[in-house]
Order: structure tokens, then sequence, then C-alpha cells
């Protein structure tokens, strides 16, 4: 069985990078372990479904979506995440959805494929106003891949080749939407999994982590334009590390479709320590600012964030950026009586 310590991994130039890039993304105790897929902000950008797999086949249009994030344009290989999702109805009840994903951050990468099945239950009389209980489980096959090409030194247990793994896990997923309402949670990575590439005490088998948010839209000026504030919420169970995103996004309706515009701030309710000035030790939690907008023209949707972290001490001042495509087809119900966006 081949394993190395992912510490290893970031010899030379890429030491630096990685430590420092999950340090600020995740408290100290934790940067080492792999995420399947980052949560960050591109759930604001109409793309419910890559954290819910309850949202699969929950809007009245099919969904195609494109994402493509980057950080720090002025840092050389740099963490980036590419994703690829489709979801939509089957008949009345049953929703049908797929990701495919690239994660890279150095010479460490990681490739990935879900499948996700969901059921709609509307509790209303008729189709106009909405209200939908909905389920959904997602199962995924992820490699993670290690590429020595450019290494000088080699963990002796792998030698100087490229090393990869499979495995698999699952997601959980429930949301419920009643008019301008809505509410989803998430069980994400379910499956305890030890992986072939790493020690289980370097990064641990359980990665479960879960997820909570509820939002409300308000109309105003006979529903020209709204304002949808929301919160989420996300806890490990490993370490019971957590964080919260506030955000408030504003909708205003045009002739040729819909606009939104907002801004969301994370803040981890974990610490990490390091040295100030060389002697003194503070400590620091995550916190970045992420202000969004978009676009749906007819049927195509596009949407951008960027990402600005908060933090004294941070890798990089240029932030992330990251890009949503979109294109909505094949047109499943009526509209409903609410502005609810996610689903109309």
């Amino acid at each position: 069985m081949i394993k190395f310590y992912p510490n290893f991994i970031v010899f030379k130039r890429i030491k630096g990078l990685l430590i420092l890039s999950l340090f600020f993304v995740f408290p100290v105790n934790n940067a080492i372990a792999q995420e399947v897929i980052p949560t960050y902000s591109d759930y604001l950008t109409d793309n419910l479904y890559l954290l819910y797999p309850s949202m699969a086949g929950a809007s009245n249009y099919n969904q195609i979506r494109l994402t493509a994030r980057q950080q720090w344009f002025d840092v050389k290989d740099a963490p980036n995440l590419q994703t690829l999702s489709v979801n939509g109805r089957l008949g009345e009840k049953v929703g049908l959805g797929t990701i495919f994903f690239r994660d890279e951050n150095g010479y460490f990468s990681k490739l990935g494929a879900y499948g996700t099945f969901a059921y709609h239950l509307m509790f209303s009389r008729d189709n106009v106003n909405l209200n939908q209980l909905s389920f959904g489980i997602s199962g995924g096959i992820i490699q993670h891949r290690l590429d020595q090409s450019q290494f000088t030194v080699f963990d002796p247990l792998i030698g100087g080749r490229n090393a990869t793994d499979f495995f698999a896990n699952m997601d959980l997923g429930l949301s419920y939407y009643y008019m301008d309402f809505y509410a989803h949670v998430a069980a994400k990575n379910i499956i305890s999994v030890e992986r072939d590439l790493f020690y289980s005490d370097a990064v641990p088998n359980n990665q479960r982590k879960y997820l909570a948010s509820a939002g409300y839209v308000f109309d105003f000026y006979k529903d020209d334009w709204g304002l949808e504030p929301s919160v989420l919420f996300q806890l490990r169970e490993q370490n019971s590390q957590s964080s919260v995103d506030a955000n408030l996004k504003a909708y205003k309706d045009f002739d040729f479709g819909l606009g939104w515009i907002g801004a969301s701030y994370r803040h981890s309710f974990d610490a990490s320590e390091y040295n100030r000035n060389g002697e003194e030790v503070a400590r620091q939690s995550l916190k970045y600012i992420t202000p969004f907008l978009g676009i749906e023209y007819k049927q195509f949707i596009f949407g951008y964030t960027f990402s600005y972290q908060l933090n004294t001490m941070v890798l990089s001042d240029n932030g992330f950026h990251q890009l949503t495509l979109g294109y909505n087809f094949g047109k499943n119900r009526e509209r409903y009586d609410c502005h609810c966006p996610a689903i109309n």
C-alpha cells in the first residue's frame, strides 16, 4: 500500500503555498484535511445543486452550470477549481443530476464525478403556490493524484513515479421551499474512507461535514426587485470546527431577465495561533468578504464572485476570483406565484 505524509509532498516551492493556503481556509489543526469539493460562495450565483443533492431537479428548469475558481493570480501554482454540473426533473417527482470537478493545488490534484437522485414532494394543491419538500442522495468516485515530474527529492515509499488513489463517497440532502422561504440541510462525505495516499493519523478518515442554510426573499415595488437575506452554517464532525456565512442578495427584474448583486461575509468560530513580529503570539480566525453579481439573459446565466481575506496574515492580497456560466433548458412546470428565484 502506497502512503505518504502530506507535509512531504509540499517539498520546496509548493510547501509554503499549500500550507499557507490551507491554513487560511481552515484552522491549522485541520489544515491537511482533503475535502472533496470545497464549499465556497458559488451557491450564491444560482448554483445550489453543488452543495445540496436535494436541489437536483428542484427548479422549474433543467440546469447546466460551469464554474472556474482561481486563487491568488500573483502566486504560481495557486489553488484552482473547476466544476461542471447538470440537473433536471424526470417526470413529476424525480430529479437527476451529475457533477464533474477538478481541484488542483500545486502538485496535488483531485478529479471526481458524482451522480444524484432526488425526490420532490409537492404539498400544495396547485402548481401556483410553492410548498415543496425535496430529498437527495449523491454518490461519487474521486481520484487523488500526486504529480512528481518536477520533484528532485522523493518519498522512499513512493519513489519517483506519479501516485494516484481512488475512493468513493456519498452526500445526503434535504430542501424545503414554502413560497418565499427556504431551508436546506446536507451531510457531506458521509463514508469514512482510508485513502491509500495518506496515513490516517495525518489525514483523518472521517471527513464528514454538515451544512444548514435558510433564507427569505422579500418582494418590493410590485415584484420588480427583491431582497434575500440568508445564512449558511458549516460544521466538521471530526474536530467540531464550524463557520457561518451571512449573505444579502438583491434581485432586479428586467425585460430580458433577472439581475442580482450582493455580498457575503464568512467567519470561522475557530482560531489559529501565529507569531506576530517574531515574538508575540496572536490568534486569528478565517474571515473574508465576497461581493458577487450575476445576470440571467433569457435562458443564459453569468455570475462572478470575488473573495477578499480580512485576516492580518495572508499569502496574497489578490483574493479569489470565480466565474459561473449557466444555461436553463427544458421548462418543466409553470412559474409559481412567488419570487423564489432558485425554483422559478
